[in-house]
């Protein structure tokens, strides 16, 4: 397993815990900073931003996966429904179909919203930190 394909591993799992994306970072953040080199996450990131999506439905998918599955569960639904009440096997065909896609899609979602999670950390790990001077620093210059 190649070191992008394992980040993404990590991002997925933080993404199954109910919280939210700066904790996600965070705990990502020390994961990676401590099992990675900065050349392995150079690398990761540059591969990342080529995979990262450029076109708007792909965008949506990132950001709302469930929003674009519904009307695919609707469409499983309803040929389930139909299917059961008029007793025509080729109804099913639509809950098959329209389950499958909305399936696909949710799955696709959640590996495009690990890779925003992780580039996020990466982003995040290789930024120059500022210091922030504290209230007793600006103490010590008055006197």
């Amino acid at each position: 397993m190649s070191e992008y394909e394992r980040m993404v591993l990590m991002a997925q799992d933080e993404l199954t815990q109910y919280s939210s994306d700066a904790r996600k970072i965070e705990k990502l953040r020390r994961k990676i900073g401590i099992s990675t080199s900065l050349k392995q996450r150079q690398e990761v990131r540059a591969q990342l931003e080529i995979d990262m999506p450029k076109n708007a439905f792909t965008r949506a998918v990132m950001n709302d996966r469930q929003t674009v599955a519904l009307p695919f569960w609707g469409i499983a639904g309803l040929g389930l429904l139909l299917g059961i009440s008029s007793g025509q096997s080729i109804d099913f065909m639509a809950t098959m179909i329209g389950g499958t896609a909305a399936i696909a899609l949710q799955k696709w979602g959640w590996s495009l919203d690990a890779r925003r999670i992780l580039l996020a950390t990466l982003d995040d790990l290789d930024a120059p930190k500022v210091a922030v001077p504290n209230d007793k620093d600006k103490d010590k210059d008055k006197v």
